[in-house]
């Protein structure tokens, strides 16, 4: 059976994947606001203490990490919906 064929079905279908389409969307915008955020306050603090440039860029990007965290489990979530 064709899982088009009852337009209730067709319906769920085509909001899964929107919701899909907008969990991605966001979390790649959130994303990037908080990659911009970190590299921007690690430089800043680079600029303020150059002795500390070594530590606060491991912690920058650990702190990239965590952000970019986020948009990939999205990713893994928006795959279920469309797939499941």
């Amino acid at each position: 059976m064709n899982i088009f064929h009852n337009k209730r079905r067709t319906l769920q279908v085509e909001l899964g994947l929107l919701a899909a389409g907008i969990a991605a969307g966001l979390a790649a915008i959130g994303a990037g606001i908080g990659d911009g955020l970190v590299i921007s306050r690690a430089i800043e603090g680079m600029a303020r203490n150059p002795e500390m440039s070594n530590r606060l860029q491991t912690t920058m990007f650990i702190g990239f990490g965590l952000v970019e965290a986020l948009p990939i489990i999205s990713i893994v979530i928006a795959f279920m919906l469309m797939f499941l």
